[in-house]
């Protein structure tokens, strides 16, 4: 009997989405001091995470979705003149499939195709259609 499966390249995504998704929720408990009660939540990032804690832990689940993942993030200040959110990119892992241009980026960073990132990089969209 004959089982399909997924090409890695289609799986990794997912995976890293759900692994971030997953590491993003998990609850987060203070610690207390007996001198001065309980300390303030130490990983309480409020709305957004730091984007170097997110990129860091996405390094330690997929190096190469780090890499692309950062190339998308260049991409995009370049072609929309400011930062990309840390909501914004956490969104294009996460809605449907993923953003096919991350994920374009990502797969040219992992097979070290320059012109396949260069091209990948200028799809980029920002917000509301604004691309110079």
């Amino acid at each position: 009997m004959k089982h399909r499966t997924a090409p890695m390249s289609r799986l990794a995504p997912r995976l890293v989405a759900v692994a971030l998704a997953a590491c993003a929720g998990l609850p987060v408990w203070g610690q207390t001091s007996p001198a001065r009660g309980a300390l303030p939540n130490s990983n309480a990032y409020g709305e957004e995470m730091p984007l170097d804690d997110y990129l860091g832990l996405l390094q330690r689940i997929a190096p190469a979705a780090e890499a692309g993942a950062r190339a998308y993030l260049a991409a995009f200040q370049r072609r929309c003149g400011r930062p990309m959110r840390i909501s914004e990119l956490r969104r294009a892992f996460s809605q449907g499939d993923g953003d096919p241009v991350l994920l374009g980026l990502i797969r040219a960073n992992h097979l070290r195709d320059a012109a396949g990132e260069a091209q990948w990089a200028r799809q980029v969209r920002c917000p509301g259609g604004s691309t110079p």
